[in-house]
């Protein structure tokens, strides 16, 4: 068990929160499945998490979407669960359950009363053991996916900004491509195509079961142990290693859609999630947008009236990312009226250190929100997951906090002067189709 600590954090407004140092426990099976439990009486409620590590990034290029898919098929059913049932299960006992796929993991959660915790392990157990794929599973998933990228991208405004961006922000690595993947990739695809992936990395040496809420730890080991200690280990699975070469300038594009303001998304290819100048860059995306006294926000919303809205954020990663910078343009005004002041607000945060008292802001907002993290069952289980698999430390629950009060203001400026330079940069010029210049 981790020894008791509390951290008090105390905001601007002279809020304090406090979160309890997070006890829980370690330990792999025979297997290689690494298990973390935290026991909590508060509520009683259980979460039984499962985190593959494996995204988008470990597919084969002629094969994209795969992970995506998976997170979709193997709610399809097992060799004891039929096709349907999977979320009856759960729902029947009164619980919640969902899965999401990233560039780097794929993550399953069931959220169910305590006493009904088996269940999930039983769930889990299945889909890593005996899941059924077959002919009718992936041919009603690959109409399920499609139409996911109906909606969330074909015909959604700027929905296409995500995958452009990172076409363009890297060449050689596998983060050329995103979660949703090629449709074309999906229907080529033959059914052991898929047997083949669920049988790499669906096993238990690449899985991490995190388990938080209303348990006993002893006896959710011994069911731990009878549900998932005699699933085979598979062969080690091996991340990418390729090395993304310098951008070596910067490159535009112009997007002509379905929008009625035009926007601009400015993206710098950033360093690995679990870097120091990760952390840093994160509190300097806080010092341009984190909420309406920031500095973009004033300049180009309130004093320029350029910009409806305009937000920065590090799209973290683990090998890499992305510093995203996004302005939607406010009625009568554009691209290029917003251009100024992003690029000023930038070269400012590279000139000069952040005031004392934006530096105390962002470090209160930075606080605030490690707390918010681990506030549920649902997050500190996952968290739990997070921690182990990117940074092989679970315990960075409880002290990832002193990350961030590590960052100087000298590292903010340093980080803006390193990376959000131009010869980093994809710049996504969206504009309505109204705009494109007629063929001749």
């Amino acid at each position: 068990m981790k020894k008791l600590l509390v951290l008090s954090l105390v905001l601007l407004t002279g809020v304090v929160f406090a979160q309890n140092t997070i006890e829980f426990e370690e330990y792999d099976l025979d297997n290689g499945l690494h298990v973390i439990l935290h026991e909590d009486h508060s509520t009683p409620i259980a979460a039984v998490t499962v985190l593959y590590h494996v995204g988008s990034k470990n597919e084969n290029p002629e094969r994209t979407g795969f992970a995506h898919f998976f997170e979709h098929l193997l709610f399809e059913g097992t060799e004891n669960i039929a096709r349907g049932e999977f979320d009856q299960y759960v729902t029947n006992a009164g619980g919640a359950l969902n899965a999401n796929t990233s560039q780097d993991r794929t993550f399953y959660y069931e959220l169910l009363p305590s006493n009904q915790m088996e269940l999930g392990l039983w769930l889990e157990s299945e889909r890593m053991m005996h899941a059924n794929i077959q002919n009718i599973g992936v041919e009603t998933q690959r109409e399920v996916v499609k139409e996911e990228k109906r909606q969330r991208v074909d015909n959604q405004p700027y929905g296409s900004w995500l995958q452009k961006m990172m076409y363009n922000l890297y060449s050689v690595h596998p983060y050329n491509w995103v979660p949703i993947g090629s449709m074309e990739h999906l229907n080529a695809a033959q059914l052991d195509e898929f047997m083949d992936f669920y049988k790499k990395f669906y096993i238990p040496n690449n899985a991490t079961l995190s388990i938080a809420g209303d348990i006993d730890i002893a006896k959710t080991k011994e069911l731990v142990a009878a549900y998932f200690g005699e699933i085979p280990a598979g062969t080690p699975v091996e991340q990418p290693t390729v090395v993304e070469p310098p951008m070596g300038g910067e490159k535009t594009e112009i997007v002509y859609d379905n929008v009625q303001l035009p926007a601009v998304m400015m993206g710098y290819r950033m360093p690995p999630q679990t870097s120091d100048d990760a952390y840093a860059l994160q509190m300097a995306s806080t010092v341009l947008s984190g909420g309406s006294s920031s500095r973009m926000y004033k300049r180009l919303v309130d004093q320029d009236q350029s910009a409806l809205q305009v937000f920065s954020f590090p799209f973290s990663l683990e090998q890499g990312g992305a510093f995203i910078t996004f302005a939607l343009a406010n009625a009568g005004k554009s691209i290029e009226d917003m251009m100024p002041g992003l690029e000023e607000e930038i070269s400012k945060l590279q000139s000069g250190l952040i005031t004392e008292r934006e530096f105390q802001k962002i470090q209160n907002q930075m606080e605030s929100r490690f707390v918010q993290s681990n506030s549920t069952m649902a997050g500190i289980a996952e968290s739990l997951a997070d921690y182990h698999t990117y940074y092989g430390d679970a315990n960075l629950i409880n002290t990832e906090i002193e990350r961030y009060r590590k960052v100087t203001r000298e590292d903010i400026q340093r980080v803006a002067q390193q990376y959000l330079v131009p010869s980093n940069r994809v710049v996504l010029r969206y504009l309505p189709k109204s705009e494109e210049p007629k063929a001749e």
